[in-house]
């Protein structure tokens, strides 16, 4: 079975991680292609970068505005010359493009939908729009229950929607080396990371004014933040604001994870809005003890006072007690962190989220050959590709 997945990328973000993970487990016996949209309104080719260089099939999409019919024509060209039995959309500019193009080729689509924050109106009306067009696909994955809830409200059909819980390869996070500190350095101040897009649905101002708190009682921690997005701006204004410029560090961009995580003795997520992030599922192989606000899918799978501890979203004071009961207590960091990475092992590995797709994409195929209808042949070359 060869996967076409489509997505329209601002990073490595959680899709990408879930994209990432399973074209490796498909490359084992089936087969994997990426289309990425190389927009000219903001430019980011990490993902197909990263993809590139771990040799996985991967192709630009230009897309130039908001309407570009001929990044329409360009993924009804990618899925004619790879072959795909299945086409799988990430995202809601890539569920709409996808469908545009595809919607009389008869292969069947598939969407996950990791989640969608309206904090403006037009990406309201961008969901709402991607909530209308995911009725026509063949299944929908929800990585939340919320996410689940929204589909339904918006018409999606329950027998098209299904859940799959994200998945990580536990490979990369095993023995790192971290590359913020030295681990030999004696007397160390301890370090506490959050991992995550730089925007409104991430609280990183929560986590920072949470920081400010911490520091009071642990003045020689040391807190950074790795990612990139739209209130850099705000949150550097932030930490001066606050007065912990010292102790703060926003990171931006890393290609260099595991080794970020490996250099962190506690991480903590909080997040006003969430799906299921793949940075807790990283941070947890990477036997981390959290800390992390209970919203979305974050209660299934980090465990109260087994795998971290769990605080009301936006709750600085409470996040600030999460981080100081962990920073007085080494043996607790220690049980977390070990209780995280068998439950990551046993439950999340991407083993068993790409199986779960396998089984949607089986489900998909059946239901297009139900309907009929067959695939329009095109002789045209996709662009910008690399293997």
């Amino acid at each position: 079975m060869k996967v076409l997945h489509i997505i329209s990328s601002g990073g490595m973000y959680g899709a990408e991680a879930v994209i990432l993970n399973m074209s490796r487990m498909l490359e084992r016996q089936h087969g994997s292609v990426l289309g990425v949209f190389s927009n000219s309104s903001n430019p980011n080719l990490q993902f197909y970068e990263v993809a590139v260089k771990e040799g996985l099939e991967s192709h630009l999409i230009p897309c130039r505005g908001q309407v570009d019919r001929s990044a329409i024509a360009a993924i009804l060209e990618l899925a004619t010359q790879s072959g795909a039995d299945v086409v799988h959309a990430h995202g809601f500019k890539a569920d709409i493009y996808t469908y545009l193009a595809l919607r009389g080729f008869g292969v069947p689509l598939v969407s996950t939908c990791h989640t969608w924050y309206d904090n403006d109106l037009l990406v309201t009306l961008y969901g709402m729009l991607d909530r209308t067009v995911l009725r026509k696909y063949s299944r929908v994955v929800a990585v939340s229950d919320e996410v689940k809830q929204r589909l339904l409200k918006a018409g999606v059909r329950d027998d098209t929607i299904r859940m799959v819980r994200n998945g990580i390869d536990l490979r990369p996070f095993a023995g790192a080396s971290p590359s913020l500190r030295d681990p030999s350095a004696p007397n160390r101040s301890l370090v506490i990371g959050l991992v995550g897009r730089l925007a409104w649905e991430k609280g990183v101002d929560v986590f920072l004014s949470a920081a400010a708190v911490v520091l009071t009682e642990f003045p020689a921690a040391t807190f950074v933040v790795v990612g990139e997005g739209p209130d850099q701006g705000k949150l550097e204004q932030l930490i001066d604001d606050l007065k912990i410029r010292g102790s703060v560090s926003l990171l931006g961009r890393r290609d260099d994870m595991p080794a970020v995580y490996a250099s962190l003795d506690i991480m903590v997520s909080s997040s006003r809005q969430e799906g299921l992030p793949m940075a807790i599922l990283e941070g947890m192989a990477s036997s981390l003890p959290l800390v992390a606000s209970a919203v979305g899918e974050v209660p299934t799978v980090l465990q109260e006072d087994v795998t971290g501890l769990l605080v009301p979203a936006e709750d600085v004071e409470r996040l600030a007690a999460g981080i100081l009961e962990l920073l007085r207590d080494a043996a607790k960091r220690k049980r977390f962190g070990a209780a995280a990475r068998q439950l990551i092992r046993d439950e999340y590995s991407a083993e068993r989220m790409t199986s779960d797709y396998l089984r949607v994409y089986e489900e998909a195929i059946a239901a297009a050959r139900q309907r009929g209808g067959g695939r329009v042949e095109t002789s045209a070359t996709p662009q910008g590709s690399a293997k």
